[in-house]
């Protein structure tokens, strides 16, 4: 009997498989087309939170840097905040400044390096031999954080009101009680009790002021001549407020705290190489030597200075002072000038103080 021939369904049968493998890898593929822009939009929010919590990480250091009153550097950004991801410095200070410009008014602002800010405008960037020289850098890779609320909100929260104070009188102790440790009632907005500490703060001013009428620049000799003048001698303290842990601070601690938040520098005289660094070593008024002697340094302005109060502002600050200071008796001849007459001698002060300074007055930079 003969054997039966192969059935002609198989080659169809064969066909029909292979479409099918066909279409089930083609799916496949599609499917994995499909889902790689899912996996990209993954890796992307993983990115933006990353950077999100970074920003928010350097927000609170640089609020507990400000609260102590201590330089932010960029080296301890990239070590306790960036870790590896140094790269996305620029990205994650960004987001860090809207975070506290929306929510704390405050932003963060490079200090000027000192070479670049003592470097005189005028001089010329080629040497003799015509041969340029290398542009100083500004920036000096340390930070503070700085207000951005507008000076008229600042003033309108300093003035007292009258309601205010009657509030805060009735809630507070009775007049009885005699404590020096009990805050005081200003009624106003800002809490001056619980405030930075006002008589250094004051002495700060002060101090910067006679830094700026004697040329941007005062001897060590000078400065404690005239701080005895206001009777604060060498050996003298600057009282505290009632909330800090001591009542008062020596002037010697007081100076070199300023030198240390960049408030002040302290400059050896002759010294070119103290134009680029900082003597931040310990002093005393009240001693001298030969290795450190009172009459070989001076004392200037700091980055920190420069950078959160300003020249401009010191000088209205003299200003107002000796305009309020030779007002006339007469009130009634002070009422039909006007305050036109108040605005052109505090105009007339400021220029004077111009002109000891050896220069235009910088605003904050």
């Amino acid at each position: 009997m003969p054997r039966a021939g192969p059935s002609q369904s198989q080659p169809s049968q064969y066909r029909s498989q292979r479409l099918r493998r066909r279409r089930a890898d083609t799916e496949q593929d599609d499917d994995s087309e499909n889902d790689s822009p899912n996996v990209d939009q993954d890796d992307t929010m993983d990115i933006d939170d990353h950077l999100d919590k970074k920003a928010r990480d350097l927000v609170r250091l640089a609020l507990f840097s400000e609260h102590k009153r201590v330089l932010l550097r960029r080296e301890d950004i990239s070590k306790k905040v960036l870790g590896s991801h140094t790269r996305s410095f620029n990205t994650v200070l960004l987001k860090a400044q809207v975070l506290l410009r929306k929510t704390f008014a405050m932003e963060l602002v490079e200090l000027q390096a000192r070479n670049y800010r003592d470097q005189d405008p005028a001089e010329d960037l080629q040497n003799a031999t015509g041969v340029k020289k290398k542009a100083t850098a500004a920036g000096s890779k340390t930070y503070i954080l700085r207000s951005t609320l507008d000076s008229a909100i600042i003033e309108q929260a300093a003035l007292s009101d009258e309601r205010l104070l009657e509030e805060e009188l009735a809630k507070g102790p009775n007049d009885d009680d005699d404590d020096d440790d009990m805050p005081r009632s200003y009624g106003s907005i800002i809490a001056w009790s619980t405030a930075d500490q006002l008589a250094a703060l004051g002495l700060l001013h002060v101090i910067l002021a006679l830094i700026l009428v004697t040329g941007r620049a005062i001897s060590e000799l000078d400065l404690k001549a005239n701080l005895k003048r206001l009777r604060i001698p060498p050996g003298g303290t600057i009282p505290s407020n009632a909330q800090s842990t001591h009542r008062s601070m020596p002037v010697d601690t007081f100076l070199q705290q300023l030198v240390r938040q960049d408030y002040l520098d302290r400059v050896r005289l002759g010294d070119t190489k103290s134009m680029t660094g900082k003597r931040r070593g310990r002093f005393s008024l009240t001693q001298g030597n030969a290795e450190d002697n009172p009459q070989a340094y001076e004392w200037r302005w700091g980055s920190r200075a420069h950078s959160e109060v300003g020249e401009q502002a010191i000088a209205r600050f003299v200003g107002e002072f000796m305009v309020e200071r030779t007002r006339t008796a007469d009130v009634e001849e002070e009422e039909e000038e006007g305050t036109g007459s108040m605005e052109k001698r505090l105009e007339t002060v400021v220029k004077a103080i111009e002109r000891a300074a050896g220069g235009n007055l910088i605003d904050v930079k």
